[in-house]
């Protein structure tokens, strides 16, 4: 069971919503133009006339960067994020509905699933690989992305520097976490929060396995950015040993 860091229990994202437009944009964020959807997009490897679900999908991100002829259902709790998606996005073959991904999604089969950034901000995941589960076609395939889980867990994670040498120390691994992020932390007045749930590695791979997946790859993608400055050449190491990202990619069997 996870620690609570908070007693909060409402998980949706609702009230973040324009927040998150604001930072992720018609286009996504940088780490999504530039790491992220090339990366999925490359897993998924999509073939014409397949049909897609994104589970926790947002404003519709990956859905404005595939190609037109795939067959998209967009799934996310907040209503508000889906009333973004569907105003960005005028392909007639996708359609947004605003659904807690954790209850049973009726009449939904997929060729491919992606889960982008957003399994680690749902409080029951094994509920939601079990939906994955029933979804699937046979031979279908699962792509999470997901905030490495060793390495950048929220409040749990920080730089240091030492002799001309940056770390990445880490204080908790194995434990689950209950984790609020706030979305202006010195904005009082506008301030709100949504949760990080934090799970080691093992937890993923076992959640897979016993909901009938197999775990084809798993891959760990780095930062590209680049320091200036005296520093930039310890940051710069450090950036491309210590990932921000883990993908998962597993198969129903």
């Amino acid at each position: 069971m996870w620690q609570k860091e908070s007693t909060k229990n409402n998980t949706s994202w609702g009230k973040v919503a324009p927040w998150y437009q604001k930072i992720v944009g018609n286009d996504g964020h940088f780490y999504h133009r530039e790491v992220i959807l090339p990366n999925v997009l490359r897993l998924l490897n999509l073939k014409s006339e397949e049909k897609l679900v994104d589970l926790g999908c947002g404003q519709g991100v990956l859905a404005r960067a595939i190609a037109q002829d795939i067959e998209y259902c967009g799934f996310d709790i907040s209503s508000e994020m889906i009333k973004t998606a569907i105003s960005l996005d005028k392909n007639l073959k996708h359609r947004y509905t605003a659904i807690d991904a954790t209850h049973n999604i009726l009449n939904q089969r997929a060729d491919k699933i992606a889960i982008i950034l957003a399994l680690q901000n749902m409080k029951k995941p094994f509920a939601v690989i079990r939906n994955c589960k029933e979804i699937l076609n046979l031979n279908g395939k699962l792509v999470i992305v997901l905030n490495h889980p060793a390495f950048r867990i929220p409040k749990h994670g920080d730089w240091i520097v030492k002799d001309d040498r940056q770390f990445r120390i880490v204080d908790n691994y194995m434990s689950p976490l209950e984790i609020p992020i706030e979305s202006s932390p010195f904005d009082k007045k506008n301030n709100e929060l949504s949760y990080s749930y934090h799970y080691p590695l093992s937890f993923y791979s076992e959640i897979l396995f016993d909901n009938g997946f197999v775990i084809e790859k798993i891959e760990e993608w780095v930062s590209p950015k680049k320091s200036t400055g005296i520093k930039a050449g310890i940051e710069d190491k450090a950036r491309a040993e210590i990932p921000l990202f883990m993908a998962i990619v597993a198969s129903k069997r």
